[in-house]
């Protein structure tokens, strides 16, 4: 009678085990799928994120571009006013060597 009795509360108990660890087991996949849910919709985020950055440094590179070629302009137009400085100057230093 006292091993059947021994049997029982052992059977009894390694089902609450078991049980107790089936519960908490299905607690830890809830948890699992929710971190999980949480990484994806913080990286989409993320992502999201260096795409605009993204989008702002194309733009920002743009305005770099359009600034360089403005500033290529006008180096262009400065040079060209210097050579025609320079034209004027040697005309001037001609002129002033026929008056004398």
């Amino acid at each position: 009678m006292r091993n059947l009795a021994a049997k029982i509360i052992k059977k009894v108990s390694l089902e609450m085990i078991y049980e107790i660890v089936d519960e908490r087991t299905e607690e830890i996949k809830k948890e699992i799928t929710e971190l999980r849910d949480k990484q994806e919709s913080d990286f989409k985020y993320l992502n999201q994120r260096l795409d605009q950055t993204n989008q702002r440094l194309d733009q920002m590179n743009q305005r770099l571009d359009q600034t360089n070629q403005r500033l290529d302009q006008m180096n262009q137009r400065l040079d060209q006013t210097n050579q025609r400085l320079d034209n004027i100057m040697q005309i001037l230093i001609e002129l002033s060597k026929q008056k004398n």
